[in-house]
């Protein structure tokens, strides 16, 4: 065993499990290590453990694409077919941001997106599989690009009713998650001698003026949701301060409280003739049921749970804030992710009891 199990011989400590996957850097692409820890971590806990194989991404299209096997973890208690998979990402934001920690918090990268959350997730499957409540436990590659791992899972589900996501909700039952649509715009122009503009066209002109329009839109708000939001993440263009720029490309995301189509509509009648439209991501809107007398709370942000919709009725529901998500100062509190292992146990033990 890994130094993990406590006095108990069903239940780990969570605190060291979420050390030692801390200390393991997997960004996106590069999970591999991080996977294989896991697979031999809940072998050792007499877990039946499944590597799926994932595809890595053509490193010709996708910039930091890995070489090495990319695979989701699933894993049950030996020999039982759970109706309730607990779930979470592997991966993290670059870059690796090194463990340390306080009376209080665990610092990282993946403190609480998502490795403090794998560690909880587990240590509630061990005390519900003691319960003899079987869970699974189905840990995915690639939830911060583009949820490939989901994808792949999506095509094997297991028959499992009900799918506890884990993300940072600062412990409170999401009541629905924001959808996301990564926009790409793309302007030409033609090249001249920047002392003559006038024999010139400038893409980056064009490609200015169409995002200052875009950022008046009025885009869709949703009452019981809240407000879409837009973010111009990647600008680049021009080969010179002294060449009008011939190409020029802005990279956007839109968190969505409703379809797509009319933030699309919207987005191309302002655009014009200004620059190409195209649309690279796509994840919808997701609504959620609350249960009991348990907090709530809209996740602005996008899950793999619109990639699962095999794996049964979703749940969004973990320890940690996303504020501190993807920052130099990412954590997660030692009561809080002793709090969330309760929560899981009690949402499973309920959601069984309903079944």
């Amino acid at each position: 065993m890994r130094n993990l199990r406590s006095v108990s011989s069903n239940s780990i400590d969570p605190f060291a499990l979420t050390r030692q996957l801390i200390e393991i850097e997997s960004p996106t692409f590069h999970e591999n290590a991080v996977g294989e820890f896991l697979a031999a971590t809940l072998e050792d806990l007499d877990y039946d453990v499944e590597r799926m194989p994932v595809p890595q991404p053509d490193p010709k299209l996708v910039p930091g694409a890995g070489t090495e096997p990319r695979f989701n973890i699933y894993a049950i208690p030996s020999g039982s077919a759970p109706e309730i998979v607990f779930s979470t990402h592997m991966d993290t934001v670059p870059p690796h941001v090194p463990y340390r920690e306080d009376e209080d918090f665990l610092y990282g990268r993946g403190a609480c997106d998502a490795k403090g959350i794998i560690a909880a997730q587990i240590a509630a499957s061990l005390r519900l599989a003691a319960q003899e409540i079987p869970t699974g436990l189905l840990f995915l590659v690639g939830e911060e690009r583009d949820s490939a791992g989901a994808k792949v899972a999506n095509t094997q589900p297991r028959g499992s009713r009900y799918l506890i996501n884990g993300e940072p909700t600062d412990n409170r039952l999401a009541l629905a998650s924001k959808g996301s649509l990564r926009v790409d715009l793309r302007a030409r122009g033609r090249m001249a001698h920047s002392a003559y503009p006038e024999l010139g066209e400038s893409a980056i002109a064009k490609l200015v003026e169409a995002l200052h329009d875009i950022q008046q839109l009025a885009l869709p708000v949703e009452e019981t949701i809240g407000f879409s939001t837009l973010n111009i993440g990647l600008v680049s263009g021009g080969c010179a301060p002294n060449v009008i720029a011939d190409a020029a490309e802005a990279h956007l995301l839109i968190r969505l409280v409703g379809p797509a189509g009319e933030i699309k509509q919207l987005l191309e009648s302002t655009v014009g003739s200004r620059a190409e439209v195209s649309y690279s991501f796509e994840v919808p809107l997701v609504r959620m049921r609350p249960l009991d007398d348990l907090p709530t709370m809209i996740a602005n942000f996008t899950t793999d749970i619109p990639s699962l919709t095999a794996w049964g009725e979703p749940f969004l529901l973990g320890p940690g804030s996303i504020h501190v998500a993807h920052t130099p100062e990412e954590r997660i509190s030692r009561e809080e992710l002793l709090r969330c292992i309760d929560l899981y146990v009690g949402v499973a033990t309920q959601l069984a009891s309903s079944g």
